[in-house]
């Protein structure tokens, strides 16, 4: 699938926030206002909060912008903070092809992968199930941990 795709990553800048709010929305909005409601101006004031350029990293398909990568370590793990993609980009293999390459890279140095998904996008539990995460926790309301174990 991903062979029809040239996938890369660039360094997000504060420039990149309208795009990254928009990816936001577009793609996990429809669980937000599940569980809580879509509220534009709260959800863009939360979002600029967190907002983090230099922890971030623009997904590129073929040129364009399509989607964002948030990483960072903790506790001897990679957590993966944020992984959104246009939906224009889902299910075709990108999603799979770049968490799958985080998930390598880190068990060769011993590594776990950590992420939070909410609990309503069953979409994306499936997904992560099947690139072999488990559930590990339920830390927040409406959130499962789930735990790539290196091998």
């Amino acid at each position: 699938m991903t062979d029809d795709y040239q996938v890369a990553l660039r360094q997000t800048t504060a420039a990149d926030f309208e795009f990254c709010f928009g990816l936001h929305r577009s793609a996990l909005g429809e669980y937000v206002d599940a569980i809580w409601g879509w509220d534009e101006l709260d959800q863009r004031t939360r979002f600029q909060e967190a907002f983090d350029p230099a922890g971030t990293q623009v997904i590129t398909v073929n040129g364009h912008d399509a989607g964002a990568l948030n990483l960072a370590e903790a506790d001897g793990a990679v957590v993966l903070g944020r992984i959104e993609l246009d939906p224009t980009y889902q299910s075709c293999g990108i999603g799979g092809h770049i968490v799958g390459a985080l998930v390598g890279e880190a068990a060769s140095r011993g590594e776990d992968v950590v992420l939070e998904v909410l609990d309503v996008n069953t979409r994306a539990v499936a997904f992560y199930e099947r690139l072999g995460f488990r559930e590990s926790g339920r830390p927040r309301k409406h959130r499962i941990e789930m735990r790539y174990t290196a091998p």
